[in-house]
């Protein structure tokens, strides 16, 4: 059946893997019989390999299990190669008689007295003698002798069929016959010879049929067969495929038809019963899913683990004990883990499988114990996969909810989350937790966390206990634990076992084998092992003990483990051949997470050295393909044994190298030198994909002497199986072998600078795993391009957890990223940025497709987003000795951070309620923080444990925040903290209350500092009083009220030069206290906000309002440092000095952080983008800035060093918002920094400023008319400036109509014909025409009032004067200025913030800060449709207009979104997040162009396709996100009772939303 092999191999099996590939699932064939020669494949062995590999896919495969290619011979029978010993004798009796059969079974069988029975071993037949004769002759001997013991009824009939059945009828009644599955995991296809029997002596028909030694026909083997057929037929007959075939005499050429025909229809069949097969099989998993399978699958295989790793478990009884008495002492308190280490193979793992089984035992009650065996599956190869699965099993065994996606989606939040579950366990007083983790070394090393274990708790909290082991030496984690657990009592040394221990373990290790020794195998066994009570040596020993016989002559055994595995290669290469030994070592050991057999034999057959000497002595069996015979595989994987473990890694089985020892061996012995790179590049080869589908490789054959180009059959490797399915095992280890193959031009080309490889990778892994494999390989690489696109994921991040990761995001984020860099960068980032163009063109969903870079683009100051709190971040402190960033949160979490490695060190639990200060201080290695649950906790950083708690619930009830503070004195070891009605001094190394001072409670003191010089505490109260008390004993040494600000309320102070408190007020002052008394500084013109001193006290900053002024020291105390001060558009509520004193960093209400250079008198120097909402708090060190907010989880770090930029990547420094566009988005305009009096000209192109234009007052609001290229500027005077673009010398002045009227708003009609301009009541309708040398601005041609309290809002004006104004209070009116008319419109319920007209003037749209966009007919001035779109984030409308076409409407919303919407019916199309407020969009003819808040001008294209899109769509993976639209006549309908009529009707109804699994709401009334 050789040429059907072929046919299955060539056109059947790579169909049924691309549909098992599409389904999840792996495809492997076990045909043992393929590129053998015959004699092998008469071999005894081979029959038990194949019986083994049988038994291996029927428990396995959900699918085909057992195929079977049935024709007319029955085969030989082979001989047993072991006879047990009543057997025997039973044959030796019947044998008795003929003497030379007798001699001829007892010369080829010895008896092997150390198997349990004894047996009778088949011995291979002396070199020079005739193989295939005696063996022929052997095997009629027994079958002799068996069938008259039979026919005796000395031996039953199974007994007796072990000598007449055929390899087939084994296998088919193993696959078949005696399997319960067959009915729907078995197929026989039987070819079917007519008259068959009327040629079967024909020379060309012997082929077919079975012949005997001499020949001719054997009639016995064709009885046999028939009798078989009828079995099958009785039995199984769905089974049987049948395939009739005429008979020929060339029936058996490949070129006949017909049997072409019957080949191609044998592979047709083939292809469509497997994938019956396993869709069935898919279907009966379907029947009955599991929400949680991949957990309980993860469980199930360390139980099964550590079952076999505890069947011999001998000895160690004490330190069971001793272990067990030390978790017994810790039930009731804060522990540290336990660690225990020892070298590698020194019994740790079956240590700790025997622990946590004994563990309900040992601790004395109810106890949930969750063993991981790391390294030994998927789930345990990684911290962040390890994390998750713990977290799951303690939540279900604890009944806690299980964690949410947007946790599971970021390894820092599933870190906090196992912090948070082990201190929500320890509340449970009537049951413990004890986590078990063995081998903390075998989490995946070439990861990014690389040999760091920041996830592990350094402090257990009462009733949860820890147990690590780590192997010593200066590979392993060991150090990494010792540095973070400074206890030494927390490491054990697990010592090898006694010399009895030792020998009892190899007994029953024997015992379990049914082995035993001879006494002098016994003897010459412990003479080489004297005294070991290793293990691992116990074991290697074992595995060569176990193959001796009663007769063998045991070979001397290395006395350690190293020896001992060394010794274990060079055995294997001896039976094996060196060369197939050292590539498939190799290959698992270069692998990542090991190789499935199916990828070990495709790379195998990738390997011409390995397949040359595979086929030096015969011919592969076909001349089209060449592939690895998989039985010479099987062997080596039958010797290797114990040393090959199996993961469950994403579904697929893989194998590995179980043991350290064998891995490190394997690495020194096979991979040194060039062949390290040489393994890794075959893999690579294999990964990509190379040499699949069809590709033919060149190989010259010994025996062939010529080149041939030959097809290898290996698996395709595409990035996706399928829509939904990912080519996971690419995405984890083409990486990597790239790189280490030295293929870097192919790393950088095909996986890093690959647009579609960055989206599979991120959909199916995360952005954790994409910036994994970066992490990875970009130190090795230096590249720039290849940074820049590391940074650029990194910044997508927010992103992805604001609405899901999906494709259209990802390649929108990259793109609106990376397009300032295409034409600098071509090679790779541009080559990156037209993949993204190219697939974002082809996507047949609605979007918008970047045409310019409009996003924060990477290379720029931000360095690092973090988000590892569930609530907003209320404290931050710096530890710069350490590089460690401390925060506290509202649910009372302190956590550190390596804010340069983006990681968490430790997370603090303790407090329970808000933390609302943290200090840092003995250089660094203390802090101490206080909490809103009364409590001072004393924390060590360097290990994360919490030295002492204080209770001071005085505190709990104070609620000034700048009356909070903590002050903490190093030298007398005292903590202060102070609030509005105290001050308790504590002793940090007791804890004891040194004393208390109390302030009286009509006055609280709102600001308290401690002076160092002398040691003072002074006080200021709200009336004003100046206390000083004694730091030591707290007695009052002066009381005096305030001289400098009389009548004011303290809001903030700073330290100054020791002795100085610097203090602003509520009525503007900036005084100087200390015990000399008080003085006032500087008058301000609000109450002061900030008070900042630099480090160095040269510097000083006060934050009033909207603005910050500097001060400079000098002997006096400070003086005004600029004549200016840093003006802001929202109230200012942070800020902190750079590290040189020439920056400053400032933070505002509007979330928007401001980088100034003081060196250059206040200019800016750029804008950072913030956390999204109001920033509290700036913190620094070195160069490095940190912001966070009270309302966000997401905390931010940048390097101020970098803030400037130059080129396109240079944003233009406008904060204002009141930007105006010109020439197509080649120039914007807006108030310059610093003097709002002039209008700044920016070029886009260059990311410089062009010029300037001088106003008279501030600027207030800018419009340009890009047909007659003119600039409006409505000025605080109320005048409207008009600059010719052409000639802005020639400026043309509009008066205001009234005095003193600030302009509000303008607009300008659709053709640029009317400029409306809005004050507070009154608007003005002007005439924009052609004129000479300029266009000419006449009017106002209509001037009125809109005679109400509120003032106008926002307003648009037609070409026919007719105005549409909104007011503040969220009113609406169309005014008709030719017949004084005016209609109001529904009114919105709050601001009205924009009012826009479509380009064919008959709709307008509205949109308020409630969050709601109206469409307005302005014939009937009725609303048609109402929309309303609303994330987690914020609510409200900023601004809005429709396309040139009027089909659609673009919205810019306060969240930093644009939404697009149909204008016909109110479908929202799609969401693209800019990450920035736009207060302008100008539509253009594909899309539209937006100016935003941070500086950078968005150009995109809206791809819709003529398909309806479902409503859905565009809010499928958000997170929180709400649309709903409605519409008047569905309304009018559903008052008056009626149905809907008529085509609008049919509208209506096709939007009705389906259920959204993923959004909140999707609704359409």
């Amino acid at each position: 059946m050789d040429t059907e092999r072929e046919a299955l191999l060539c056109h059947a099996y790579p169909k049924v893997q691309a549909f098992c590939q599409k389904h999840c699932l792996t495809f492997e064939v076990v045909d043992l019989r393929w590129g053998i020669q015959d004699t092998e494949a008469l071999d005894h062995s081979m029959m038990e390999l194949c019986l083994e590999e049988l038994s291996r896919c029927q428990q396995t495969s959900i699918g085909p299990a057992f195929v079977a290619l049935l024709g007319d011979r029955y085969g030989p029978c082979p001989v047993p190669g072991l006879i047990e010993e009543k057997e025997w004798e039973t044959l030796r009796a019947q044998l008795s008689a003929r003497p030379r059969d007798l001699e001829l079974v007892a010369r080829r069988f010895q008896r092997d007295e150390n198997a349990v029975p004894p047996t009778y071993v088949l011995q291979e037949p002396d070199v020079g003698e005739a193989h295939g004769p005696e063996e022929a002759s052997l095997t009629a001997v027994l079958r002799g002798g068996a069938q008259e013991a039979w026919r005796l009824g000395v031996l039953s009939q199974e007994q007796w069929r072990r000598y007449h059945r055929s390899v087939l009828e084994w296998e088919l009644d193993r696959g078949v016959l005696l399997w319960p599955g067959a009915a729907w995991g078995a197929t026989v296809f039987l070819r079917q010879i007519r008259d068959l029997h009327k040629h079967v002596l024909d020379d060309c028909a012997l082929p077919t049929v079975d012949r005997g030694p001499d020949g001719c026909l054997d009639a016995d083997a064709q009885s046999l067969l028939a009798c078989l057929k009828e079995r099958l037929a009785e039995a199984h007959p769905e089974v049987l495929k049948a395939h009739p075939l005429p008979w020929s005499r060339d029936l058996l050429n490949p070129k006949n038809k017909t049997h072409a025909r019957y080949l191609q229809e044998l592979s047709e069949q083939f292809v469509a019963e497997a994938n019956h097969q396993i869709l069935a099989g898919l279907r009966q998993l379907d029947a009955a899913p599991q929400a949680l399978a991949w957990l309980y699958q993860e469980l199930g295989h360390h139980l099964r683990l550590a079952a076999e790793a505890t069947a011999t478990f001998c000895g160690r009884q004490d330190f069971l004990a001793r272990l067990g008495r030390r978790l017994r002492a810790d039930e009731g308190r804060p522990h540290p883990p336990i660690v225990l280490f020892g070298p590698p193979g020194v019994g740790k793992t079956a240590l700790l499988c025997r622990l946590a089984r004994d563990m309900p035992g040992l601790l004395g009650r109810r106890t949930v114990t969750a063993l991981r065996l790391l390294g030994s599956s998927g789930g345990s190869l990684d911290a962040r996969q390890l994390v998750q699965s713990l977290a799951f099993q303690v939540c279900l065994a604890f009944g806690l909810p299980l964690p949410p996606a947007q946790v599971l989606a970021r390894r820092c939040r599933l870190l906090q989350l196992l912090h948070a579950l082990l201190h929500t366990v320890a509340q449970r007083n009537w049951e413990s937790l004890v986590l078990v983790l063995d081998d903390i070394d075998g989490l995946d090393a070439s990861g990014p966390a690389g040999r760091r274990v920041p996830w592990l708790p350094t402090r257990c909290p009462p009733r949860v206990h820890l147990i690590l082991s780590a192997c010593s030496g200066q590979q392993g984690v060991l150090n990494s634990l010792r540095q973070m657990l400074r206890d030494p009592d927390a490491f054990l040394e697990v010592q090898p076992l006694p010399a009895g221990q030792g020998q009892d373990l190899l007994q029953r290790l024997l015992a379990s084998a049914r082995r035993t020794l001879s006494p002098e195998q016994r003897a010459a066994l412990w003479a080489c092992l004297p005294e070991c009570g290793h293990p691992r040596t116990l074991r290697l020993a074992f595995e060569e003990a176990r193959k001796w016989a009663s007769f063998t002559v045991p070979t001397p055994l290395a006395a350690t483990a190293q020896e001992a595995t060394h010794q274990l290669c060079a055995r294997l290469e001896d039976t094996h051949g060196q060369l197939l030994v050292a590539r498939v070592l190799g290959y698992l050991t270069a692998a990542r997470f090991g190789l499935s057999e199916a990828e070990l034999k495709d790379v195998l057959s990738l390997d011409d050295e390995v397949l040359c000497a595979a086929y030096s002595s015969w011919m592969p069996p076909s001349r089209q393909l060449l592939r690895f015979p998989p039985l010479l595989w099987v062997r080596l994987r039958q010797d290797l044994g114990h040393c090959l473990a199996r993961r469950p890694v994403d579904g697929s089985t893989l194998l590995a190298i179980a043991h350290r020892q064998l891995a490190e061996v394997a690495s020194v012995r096979y991979l040194s030198g060039r062949a390290k790179a040489e393994r890794h590049s075959v893999l690579a080869d294999f990964f990509s994909g190379a040499w699949s589908q069809g590709t033919r490789k060149l190989i010259t054959l010994p025996l062939v002497g010529k080149p041939l180009s030959l097809d290898r059959k290996v698996a395709a490797q595409p990035l996706w199986f399928s829509d939904s399915v990912a080519n996971v095992r690419k995405l984890q280890e083409l990486p990597r072998h790239l790189l280490l193959a030295g293929r870097t031009q192919e790393l950088r080309q095909d996986v890093l600078g690959n647009m579609s490889w960055l989206a599979c990778r991120a959909l199916s892994g995360g952005l954790e795993s994409l910036l994994d494999d970066f992490e990875l390989c970009a130190p090795h690489l230096r590249c720039p391009e290849v940074s820049l696109i590391r940074e650029a994921i990194q910044l997508c991040r927010p992103a992805a957890e604001l609405r899901g990761l999906e494709k259209s995001t990802l390649y929108t984020e990259l793109l609106a990223r990376l397009h300032f860099f295409s034409k600098s960068h071509p090679m790779l980032v541009g080559q990156l940025c037209q993949q993204a163009q190219s697939w974002l063109r082809a996507c047949p969903h609605p979007l918008l497709v970047p045409l310019a870079g409009f996003l924060q683009p990477p290379g720029g100051p931000l360095r690092a987003t973090l988000t590892g709190c569930h609530k907003g971040i209320t404290a931050m402190a710096w530890s710069q000795e350490e590089q460690l960033l401390v925060v506290g949160t509202h649910d009372g979490v302190v956590a550190m951070w390596d804010v340069a490695e983006e990681h968490p060190v430790h997370f603090l639990p303790g407090h329970t309620g808000e933390v609302w200060c943290v200090r840092v201080f003995a250089q660094g290695t203390r802090a101490v923080s206080a909490s809103k649950d009364g409590t001072l906790r004393l924390w060590d950083l360097l290990s994360g444990h919490q030295k002492l708690t204080i209770w001071d619930r005085w505190s709990a009830n104070t609620t000034s925040p700048q009356a909070r503070s903590l002050h903490v004195d190093e030298a007398q070891r005292i903590v202060y903290s102070t609030s509005g009605s105290k001050i308790s001094a504590w002793d940090l190394e007791t804890a004891e209350l040194l004393f208390r001072i109390l302030s009286q409670a009509s006055d609280p003191w709102l600001c308290v500092s401690m002076l160092e010089v002398p040691a003072q505490l002074l006080t200021v109260s709200q009336a004003g009083v100046v206390s000083l008390w004694s730091a030591t004993v707290g007695e009052r040494q002066s009381q005096q009220r305030l001289s400098s600000a009389r009548g004011e309320t303290p809001t903030c102070a700073a330290l100054w030069q020791q002795d100085t408190l610097v203090t602003g007020f509520s009525e503007g002052s900036v005084c100087l206290i200390s015990s000399r008394g008080d003085r006032l500084l500087e008058k301000l013109p609000e109450a002061v906000r900030l008070v900042e001193v630099s480090e160095d006290g040269s510097l000083l900053a006060a934050g009033f309002g909207k603005s910050v002024r500097i001060f400079l020291a000098d002997s006096q105390g400070f003086h005004r440092f600029m004549a200016s001060d840093l003006e802001h558009e929202d109230v200012v509520e942070t800020a902190v000095f750079g590290p040189k004193n020439n920056l400053i960093v400032t933070g505002s209400r509007d979330a928007l952080i401001q980088v100034w250079s003081l060196s250059e008198q206040g200019a800016l120097l750029g804008l950072l983008e913030g956390v999204g909402a109001p920033l509290s708090m700036l913190v620094r060190a070195g160069a490095l800035v940190v912001g966070a907010s009270w309302q966000s989880s997401t905390f931010r770090a940048w390097d101020i060093t970098h803030t400037r930029q130059s080129g396109a990547c240079t944003p233009f420094p406008d904060r204002t918002g009141r930007t105006a566009v010109s020439h197509h988005g080649s120039y914007v305009y807006f108030p310059r920094i610093g003097d709002k009096n002039q209008v700044t000209i920016w070029d886009l192109a260059e990311g410089e400023e062009r010029g300037v234009l001088d106003a008279s007052s501030e600027v207030l609001c800018l419009e340009v008319a890009e047909q007659t290229k003119l600039l409006f500027a409505g000025l605080l005077s109320g005048t409207v400036l008009v600059f010719p673009l052409n000639s802005p010398q020639d400026v043309l002045c509009i008066p205001p109509p009234e005095a003193r009227k600030p302009v509000h708003c303008m607009a300008l009609s659709k053709r640029e014909d009317r400029l409306a301009v809005a004050y507070d009541h009154i608007v003005l309708v002007l005439d924009v025409g052609p004129g000479d040398p300029c266009p000419a601005v006449e009017g106002p041609r209509f001037i009125f009032y809109t005679q109400l309290p509120e003032t106008i809002a926002a307003l648009a004006v037609l070409g026919d004067s007719r105005v549409a104004y909104g007011m503040t209070n969220g009113e609406l009116f169309l005014y008709e200025c030719a017949t004084s008319r005016v209609f109001p419109l529904e009114a919105h319920t709050s601001r009205v913030s924009c009012v826009e007209v479509s380009h064919g003037e008959q709709l307008a749209v509205s949109g308020s800060e409630e969050g709601l966009l109206c469409l307005w007919d302005l014939g009937t001035c009725q609303w048609k449709l109402e929309m309303s779109y609303g994330s987690s984030f914020s609510r409200g409308v900023q601004c809005a207009c429709f396309s040139q076409d009027d089909k659609y409407l673009f919205s810019a919303w306060r969240d930093g979104s644009v939404v697009v919407w149909r204008a016909l019916d109110g479908t929202l199309l799609t969401v693209q997040f800019v990450h920035a407020v736009v207060n302008r969009i100008i539509p253009t003819s594909n899309g539209f162009m937006a100016p935003t808040r941070q500086g950078w001008l968005i150009r995109v294209r809206l791809q819709c396709p003529a398909a309806r899109a479902s409503p859905q769509d565009a809010l499928q993976n958000f997170q929180k996100a709400v649309w709903m639209v409605k519409t008047r006549r569905r309304e009018e309908l559903a008052t008056n009772g009626a149905a809907p009529q008529g085509p609008g009707a049919e509208v209506a109804l096709e939007n009705e939303p389906k259920a959204n699994k993923h959004s909140q709401v999707c609704l359409l009334l």
